[in-house]
């Protein structure tokens, strides 16, 4: 039985189901979800990450990590946590870089992946097996040491299911995914409400059919890695698309081979995510404690040096490889690519500052 016959199987027995319901059984089934079952990264999947872009997304997370350290006063042991670590692109650009300009930071290290696939964790433990740094495995948040953490996560949070809202005779109700008799998937309103004081605003303006996102489990990891950072000391680098502050609108999506479509078409299939609001997570750090800043994905690779690096990289190279460093370049930070869309959001304990953020 394929994903939307079950779907539409639990929906004629209980009833309609929740977006957040919904998307945790197309991405996280066990038989037939999204994460467990496709190969989403790369070229040849359904979209290309940042750190698959190019090696310097990487390698300039890899700089800000070893800064991130000294600005924590060099601990002799810490750990460097990943969130969602994909192919384990990231990590490898990362430890080579930081190998090359602190071999301090590398022997003070310990490496956590924290991956619940069981695939993606045999095909991260490939891609770090040429690195001598202590790395380990693990499920959860919850099973990182308590020590000073530098923690980084790329593309993590829009993966994380969210709640919607439709605005509907005046009121917010949640929206609930449904089916009609031929087996098509529908939205419709539910009759579960939100509290007022949880919405914008402007929330008694905005018109009939406007949807309001708000993801509690996304909130919950936040405040998660925040009392970690708050209580043992550390930093946190958190890069995703989204939006600096709340509003109104659908962002559900859904991308296969590159190309958005029909999210609820083929549950299980595609890609489905929605923006990531930073206001609400850098309230939830906050709310724990740390301090928090964000800036778009460009301005944090620009000042981190992203084009002396691919200066550094085209030097004495042929036009073809300058041409597409140029074309990498523009992809990460140009503001019709990943640049704008693309937000980085920095937590740090109170005592700690990270360049280039100005945590408050």
């Amino acid at each position: 039985m394929s994903l939307k016959q079950r779907i539409i199987r639990q929906i004629e027995t209980t009833g309609p189901i929740s977006v957040a319901d919904y998307m945790a059984l197309c991405l996280f089934d066990r038989d037939n979800g999204y994460y467990t079952t496709q190969e989403p990264f790369g070229r040849s999947g359904d979209f290309i990450t940042a750190p698959e872009v190019s090696q310097m997304f990487g390698e300039l997370i890899g700089v800000w990590c070893v800064g991130a350290w000294q600005a924590l006063g060099s601990p002799q042991h810490f750990s460097l946590c990943e969130v969602g670590p994909g192919r384990g692109t990231l990590m490898n650009d990362l430890l080579r870089t930081a190998g090359k300009i602190s071999p301090a930071f590398m022997k003070a290290v310990k490496v956590i992946m924290v991956e619940l696939s069981e695939r993606l964790t045999k095909i991260q433990q490939e891609a770090l097996a040429q690195h001598t740094a202590d790395i380990e495995w693990r499920k959860t948040i919850a099973e990182i040491p308590a020590n000073p953490l530098i923690l980084v996560a790329n593309e993590l949070f829009d993966a994380i299911p969210s709640r919607q809202y439709v605005k509907s005779n005046g009121r917010f109700v949640e929206r609930m995914v449904s089916a009609d008799s031929e087996g098509n998937l529908f939205f419709a309103a539910g009759s579960g409400s939100l509290e007022k004081a949880l919405l914008p605003g402007s929330s008694d303006t905005a018109a009939d059919g406007s949807i309001f996102e708000i993801a509690p489990a996304r909130n919950a990891l936040m405040h998660q890695i925040a009392n970690h950072i708050c209580r043992e000391r550390g930093a946190a680098l958190l890069v995703d698309y989204g939006h600096l502050e709340q509003g109104y609108g659908d962002t559900l999506q859904a991308l296969s081979q590159h190309r958005p479509i029909n999210a609820l078409s083929t549950p299980g299939a595609a890609d489905i995510t929605t923006h990531v609001d930073f206001h609400s997570l850098a309230q939830s750090a906050r709310a724990e404690g740390c301090k928090s800043s964000a800036m778009t994905q460009g301005d944090f690779l620009i000042a981190m040096g992203l084009l002396d690096r691919a200066g550094a990289l085209g030097q004495g190279k042929s036009p073809d490889v300058q041409e597409q460093l140029h074309i990498d370049v523009e992809r990460l930070a140009g503001p019709t690519e990943m640049g704008t869309l693309f937000k980085v959001l920095c937590i740090t304990d109170p005592a700690t500052h990270t360049f280039p953020f100005q945590t408050k």
